[in-house]
């Protein structure tokens, strides 16, 4: 942790993530369209551990595995990002098939908002729907998450991390850090 951060502190553990991973799971299988098979695209540092995750856990369920990628979101930001990232690996032609788009945490929206263009730019999905761990809320885009592992109401001033790994560890967790003033 950098010298500009104040204290962490957890917001839930590895117990209550597996839980909210099963619960969104159940939840994307729902809907009827999910019956002829999702893709789920995990952004780019963030989301894969997340999208492994469901993925795992949508083939517990329902016996059938959905089609798993991962999508490099960076050549689509409007902020400077310079991190080095593997390039996206998409499994599947998106187009007619439902994709959710899957991160760890939502903010701005802007980082959604890039992952909606680099998924219309492979072609025309028969709908997408948007995946988050943690919504932290004080969004700049008119953007909503149709599935949400937990929202926290946050201040500019704070930061959420979330620690994931690709399988279940008993170091997974969601903290929350204060910058100092």
């Amino acid at each position: 942790m950098n010298e500009t951060k104040g204290r962490a502190r957890t917001l839930f553990g590895n117990a209550e993530i597996a839980r909210t991973i099963s619960r969104i799971a159940h939840q994307m299988l729902e809907p009827e369209d999910a019956q002829d098979g999702l893709v789920l695209l995990g952004v780019r540092r963030g989301g894969e551990a997340l999208a492994r995750r469901l993925a795992r856990e949508i083939e517990r369920i329902s016996g059938r595995a959905p089609e798993l990628g991962f999508i490099n979101i960076n050549l689509y930001r409007d902020d400077h990002v310079t991190h080095e990232m593997p390039e996206s690996q998409i499994p599947v032609d998106v187009n007619g098939r439902t994709v959710v788009v899957i991160d760890d945490v939502l903010y701005t929206g802007r980082t959604v908002r890039s992952a909606l263009d680099a998924v219309t730019d492979l072609g025309r999905p028969a709908a997408m729907r948007l995946c988050v761990l943690v919504d932290r809320g004080l969004r700049e885009l008119p953007i909503q998450p149709d599935y949400v592992g937990k929202f926290i109401p946050t201040s500019r001033r704070e930061h959420v991390d979330v620690c994931l790994a690709p399988e279940p560890s008993a170091s997974d967790e969601v903290t929350i850090v204060a910058d100092s003033p």
